[in-house]
């Protein structure tokens, strides 16, 4: 799919909200690299190389996310479109929330090169967006039926990678829309120059799409504001991008942050990506 272009340059898709299609020339590709090696990283599910697991899950801690990126054995997270609502020059942040209210989200991304043996990516642009609980995009806004205030930059924004190749952000649990899983949007740039609080040039290294644990979604859509959109939701097994292969294909790790799904949750993967 090409990219759209807003008010600002960029035109949706006519079609229903967004409907993703599939990168074909970089569809699902993946390395494995360290073989014997695996055996001696079992816990890796904590630094999100496995799938989602449940709300208990723990919490991955810089040390220790690092410390699995250096063992050498890494995937390549999954490349697919950037979709239909993508904009240029996001806002370098660590809140990307605004107003906007929803289940807080707390992201830790760890970024490997698999290129320099999977070792961590520093100073590279981590950049998320994705819609509100009523199922819209900021610069968007309308194209699931809602009508509200629209400054382009909500929900959107990103943060440089520390040595660790870490990166934290702060959002809400998207909402949904007709035809597509409850997702987020994920670029990784290298080479930008930052301004006051944007960024300027770079290259895109890795475009992709994160998803979350069904049975915890089911709650979270339940709840206010998320209950007031009344647009029929896919279900994650019926997506037409994410592909059941869990962590590399941007499955997120869940940790709760409380007792209650109000409470948010901390989400954590590792970004398998390459430089060269």
């Amino acid at each position: 799919m090409t990219d759209n272009t807003s008010a600002s340059g960029q035109t949706p898709e006519p079609a229903s909200h967004d409907i993703d299609s599939v990168d074909t020339s970089v569809n699902r590709r993946r390395v494995l690299i360290g073989g014997a090696a695996v055996a001696a990283v079992g816990g890796l599910a904590a630094a999100g190389f496995a799938s989602a697991a449940t709300a208990t899950a723990e919490t991955t801690t810089g040390t220790s996310a690092a410390a699995a990126a250096s063992t050498g054995v890494c995937s390549l997270t999954a490349e697919v479109t950037e979709g239909p609502y993508s904009l240029t020059g996001a806002l370098v942040r660590e809140d990307v929330r605004e107003d906007k209210e929803g289940v807080e989200v707390q992201y830790t991304f760890t970024v490997v090169d698999e290129a320099n043996d999977c070792a961590p990516l520093a100073d590279a642009l981590v950049e998320i967006w994705h819609c509100d609980a009523l199922g819209e995009y900021s610069g968007f806004v309308g194209k699931n039926g809602h009508t509200e205030t629209d400054d382009g930059t909500f929900l959107r924004g990103g943060q440089m990678t520390d040595s660790n190749g870490q990166v934290s952000l702060i959002s809400i649990w998207p909402g949904h829309y007709v035809s597509r899983a409850v997702h987020v949007h994920m670029r990784v740039h290298t080479d930008v120059t930052l301004t006051d609080d944007s960024y300027t040039g770079g290259s895109v290294i890795h475009t992709g799409q994160l998803f979350f644990d069904a049975d915890i979604n089911t709650e979270v859509q339940a709840t206010s504001p998320y209950s007031d959109n009344t647009t029929k939701e896919t279900a994650l097994a019926d997506d037409t991008i994410y592909d059941d292969g869990g962590a590399s294909s941007g499955l997120l790790t869940l940790t709760a942050l409380g007792d209650s799904v109000s409470d948010g949750y901390a989400a954590t993967l590792t970004v398998g990506v390459s430089s060269s």
